[in-house]
């Protein structure tokens, strides 16, 4: 028992240091690392404990054909060969789907794949502009991560709008597009890469039920942020920087179509060979990497290094851009959550917030999600995924119908954790990276955005509701 209030413990502090990571000034990579191997550590001094608790059966196998005679390194050994593989096994897999994401997007950007959302933006309107801006975000985000779209985005805002003031507010809505564009994909976001990967929900059924209150989200607060902005932009503000030579058109438009096709063709992947979804982004990304080396076949690689920032780049170089420290932060708060999963925490919480709720998953979910303004929702769905098991589709019990794969439970999760992120602008990955960009501050956004935000987060969930009413 004390061990185990120890390693709640050590999970809340680690927790909070990453909810304050700007005020601490420690990376939360380092923080969401050193609390994984603290929690595991003091999870195999109490091995034998949990381990009886937990895996009685496996673990009395084990000590039946062992040779060993000491209870506690058979214990530990059982554990350190079984337990954390498994779930390091299973952390990796959302890992290698991520990292291979990342490369496909950074290398489709830096030889000129998205050169066509510039000059799809371009127009006089400030408010048509504002719904240009909104519509691509949203969409991008679906096949994109929602960090790298809003980057991008961004970078393009950059180009098209000279006064701040006005960008301020252009800034915003691309917060609200990526995150609400990523909730109704699977793999739109990390949150929903890691339902989907695990079975909790599939490809066609968040899409088919959750696109609408995503799209809606965003619509509310763009409806009333669009009274923000009046006139016409500026006509110098409609011209796009020339840039160097890079791939020719032909060659841009294949590395897009090869790029973000081959992303939205992972889940079909999946579904044709029962492969793990990271495997097809690795045929991609080898696909895509093996046409690059192609068009850069008779160019000398020390010739690209010789002209700084070019824009044809070799896969080999552009992998250095990729953000390990992201992938770090990811690994330390999966196998985190999984110690707390292991020692039965997450389950007997899961129970409780049944119980308090009476079981209403619009009140779990929705809570969640206004929390998840607050704090990482990554281990916030993690925690979730481990305090609820997926119930089997021949399940006939009325309460666990909702946790079934494709559930209510779990597409509510997907859309308020992504959705609720933007809430306050240190919600989310997109509002601090755009935060930081564009030096909004969180006050401004708090006065500005956070309630508009509010209402178009309420209304999607209303909206998820009135479908499963009228429809499911």
């Amino acid at each position: 028992m004390f061990l185990t209030v120890l390693i709640v413990a050590i999970f809340l502090i680690g927790y909070a240091c990453i909810a304050f990571e700007n005020l601490l000034k420690v990376n939360k990579a380092a923080t969401a690392l050193l609390m994984c191997v603290v929690c595991w550590t003091l999870y195999m001094v109490g091995s034998v404990d949990f381990v009886e608790a937990f895996h009685a059966e496996e673990f009395a196998k084990f000590l039946g054909t062992t040779h060993l005679t000491d209870k506690v390194a058979a214990a530990q050994q059982f554990i350190g060969h079984s337990i954390l593989l498994s779930h390091l096994g299973d952390a990796c897999e959302i890992l290698f789907f991520l990292m291979g994401a990342m490369t496909i997007v950074e290398v489709v950007d830096h030889n000129g794949g998205f050169n066509f959302v510039r000059t799809r933006l371009a127009c006089k309107s400030k408010r048509s502009l504002l719904w240009r801006i909104v519509f691509i975000t949203f969409f991008l985000s679906a096949v994109l991560d929602n960090l790298t779209t809003s980057i991008v985005m961004i970078m393009v805002l950059r180009k098209l709008v000279e006064d701040r003031k006005d960008r301020l507010f252009y800034a915003s809505t691309v917060i609200l597009a990526a995150n609400s564009g990523g909730a109704f994909s699977p793999i739109g976001d990390v949150t929903t890469i890691m339902l989907w990967i695990k079975g909790n929900i599939t490809a066609a059924g968040i899409i088919k039920e959750v696109f609408f209150p995503s799209l809606i989200s965003v619509v509310i607060p763009t409806l009333l942020i669009q009274f923000k902005l009046k006139g016409n932009l500026p006509a110098s503000s409609n011209e796009l920087s020339a840039r160097r030579k890079e791939f020719s058109s032909i060659e841009r438009n294949l590395v897009f179509i090869v790029g973000v096709g081959g992303l939205l063709f992972v889940p079909f992947f999946r579904t044709m060979t029962g492969l793990p979804p990271f495997m097809g982004i690795l045929l991609v990304l080898g696909l895509l990497w093996t046409m690059v080396e192609i068009f850069l076949r008779n160019e000398p690689e020390d010739m690209e290094h010789a002209v700084k920032e070019t824009p044809r780049q070799r896969v080999s170089r552009i992998l250095h851009r990729i953000d390990l420290t992201t992938i770090l932060f990811f690994l330390g708060i999966l196998m985190a959550v999984s110690v707390l999963a292991e020692i039965g925490v997450l389950a007997e919480f899961g129970r409780w917030l049944e119980d308090a709720t009476g079981g209403n998953a619009y009140i779990v979910t929705g809570v969640i999600g206004a929390v998840s303004s607050v704090v990482d929702n990554v281990p916030l769905v993690a925690g979730c995924m481990g305090m609820y098991e997926i119930a089997p589709m021949t399940t006939t019990n009325p309460d666990l119908l909702m946790f079934v794969s494709d559930g209510m439970f779990w597409q509510l999760l997907a859309y308020c954790a992504g959705v609720g992120g933007s809430m306050l602008i240190v919600g989310s990955a997109a509002g601090v990276v755009v935060m930081g960009l564009e030096k909004i501050t969180f006050g401004w956004y708090l006065k500005n955005i956070s309630f508009v935000t509010l209402l178009g987060y309420l209304s999607g969930i209303a909206v998820y509701w009135l479908q499963q009413v009228l429809f499911f």
